[in-house]
Parts: structure tokens; sequence; C-alpha cells
């Protein structure tokens, strides 16, 4: 009975790829432009019937208690809308950046603002952080930075969907340059990239178990320490990078400054002052654009906070960002 489910699942996985493949394909022949369109109303439409949007609205009433309900659910079908554009734009992912920093097009699709730091990067001969969030269409920041030769290895989470995942992963080898699953021994992995002298790029704004307590809309946040552990390491350059979906399907990328990160007594980065800085960063660009960011996922879980980090949090530890000159 055993072999028989597993040959069962294997055969299930095989006909969801097949069936997500021939999703895609039909995503790919509306072009890119109707692909988000059609992608951004189904999920605007069925937002209020989807169960999790219970914590999109719930995370939002808490981010702003100043909005009313109106603005607040607003937000929530504007940020549903943007989910379901970003998943049909996967699709067209190989051909969706088209900026081109040598001969700028002011009708592209995207545009750049920052590139004179991703070729400082390129061009440093030395490691570097890129951190970013999940605003707009986030996978974007990697296609840029593989289009013009940063050797950077994007960190992601694999969707818990095994068939989606297979699928989404073959999308992204075709458009990035190197990919780390987030998973158990991938520090590792990551600390290799920057010993030979790469890039890592890493998406920093969802609740991470084993984290550092930070503040983020003045409430106790885990969030994931490694930027701040390779920062401390090996004494890089940190940039934030972010994505702004435009009207008319466009985008803007915006890479900041390096950021001249928190030390401690010892003249050291302080890895926890160095996250919240980071995520400091992070909710101005949600503060901007709230319509475009993930709040579906539960960021917040005080729950899972101990007393004694609890007791140690600091609500106004590093959160005015400071950026080095260039």
């Amino acid at each position: 009975m055993r072999r028989i489910k597993a040959f069962a699942a294997r055969i299930g996985a095989a006909v969801m790829i097949g069936v997500i493949r021939t999703l895609f394909a039909g995503l790919r022949l509306l072009g890119p432009e109707r692909s988000s369109d059609l992608g951004g109303w189904l999920l605007r439409t069925a937002s209020p019937l989807i169960p999790v949007n219970r914590v999109a609205l719930a995370n939002i009433r808490a981010a702003f208690p100043e909005k009313d309900e109106a603005e607040i659910k607003r937000i929530a079908r504007a940020a549903w809308e943007n989910l379901g554009r970003t998943a049909a734009e996967y699709a067209h992912l190989k051909t969706l950046f088209d900026y081109d920093y040598h001969n700028p097009d002011p009708n592209s699709r995207v545009e750049v603002v920052g590139i004179e730091h991703f070729i400082a990067l390129k061009d440093d001969e030395k490691p570097g952080l890129i951190f970013s969030a999940h605003l707009a269409n986030w996978e974007l920041p990697a296609i840029c930075a593989a289009a013009y030769d940063l050797e950077t290895t994007a960190v992601f989470r694999a969707p818990n969907d095994p068939a989606i995942a297979a699928v989404v992963h073959e999308i992204r080898s075709g458009a990035m340059g190197g990919l780390a699953a987030a998973k158990q021994g991938a520090a590792f992995a990551m600390q290799g990239v920057l010993e030979k002298g790469g890039h890592l790029g890493m998406l920093i704004d969802q609740h991470f178990t084993r984290g550092v307590v930070v503040p983020f809309f003045g409430r106790p946040a885990l969030t994931n320490p490694i930027m701040g552990k390779f920062a401390k390491r090996f004494e890089c350059p940190v940039h934030g990078v972010r994505v702004i979906r435009l009207p008319k399907q466009r985008f803007r990328l915006e890479l900041t400054p390096p950021l001249d990160l928190p030390r401690d007594a010892q003249g050291e980065i302080d890895v926890q002052g160095a996250m919240a800085m980071m995520t400091a960063v992070v909710e101005g660009w949600v503060r901007e654009n709230p319509e475009q960011w993930l709040w579906m996922h539960r960021r917040w879980r005080p729950n899972m906070i101990s007393a004694a980090a609890l007791a140690e949090f600091d609500h106004t530890r590093a959160t005015t960002p400071v950026f080095k000159a260039t």
C-alpha cells in the first residue's frame, strides 16, 4: 500500500506540474500586460472569500490604527491585486526586465534608480549583501543583477505546494543567477558565496522563529539575523533594494546606498541593531506603498517571543536608517 500511495503521489505531482505549465503557457500567450491584469482582477475579486484575508485586514489595522475601515479594506484588496499580478507575471519573468543601462528607453517596462550601486558592487572585488521585501514584483532585483553580470545568489523560500515550487524554480533558474533555498544548512552555502567574493540577495520581511527581535511598525517582530551576522563577519557593503509597481504595468527598482550599520562598544557591527536598521528601511518602503506589500503573512507572532526577549525589546532601536556617502 505504501508503494501504491507513493506512486499515486508522484503521478499526482506530475499531473499538477503539467497543469501549471499549461496555465503559464496560456498566460505567456496573453502577454505580460494582459496576464498581469487578469491575475490582479482574479485575486482582487476573490479576496473577500479567501480565509487568510482576515490576517491581512488584522495586520493593516494594527500597522495603521489611524485609518478607517474603508481604507483598510481598500489597502487589503489592492494588496491582493498586487499578489495576483505578481503570480501571473511569473510566466513572463524571462522577458519582464527590459531596462538597458547603456541606452535607457523612457518607454521601457522597467526603470532603475541607483544602477550605479549595482555597477559599484560588481567592480569593487568585495562580497556584498542586498536585502529586499515582498513589495510589487519582488523577483525583479535578482533578474536585474543577472542582467548586469553581478554575481549574486538569491536566497528564496520555496512555495509550499511541490508542483508550484517545481515550476517556479524552473522559471527562476532561467531568469536569475544563483539560487539558494532557505532551508537547514543553507547558511553554509551562503557563507561560501561570500567567501568567494560573491553577493547575496535576501527578502527579510517575514517571520523567523529563531530570529532576533526588532521593531516593525512599533511592534516586536522576529527577524532572521543572518544578514546582520554576515555583515559583521565580512564587513561588506549592505544595500537595500525595492520594487515599486507603477501605472500601466511598469516598475521602478530602487537600490539604496550602503547602510552605515550600528556598532557595539568593540567597534563590531551589532547584529540585532543591523537587522533593526534594515527592517526600518523596509517599514519605510511599506508605509510609502502599503497596497504593494504582502499583508497576508503572519509577520507578528508575539506568542513566539520569549518573555526575556520581550523584556529587553527596545522600541527605539536604530529606527532611523543611516546611509554611507558614495
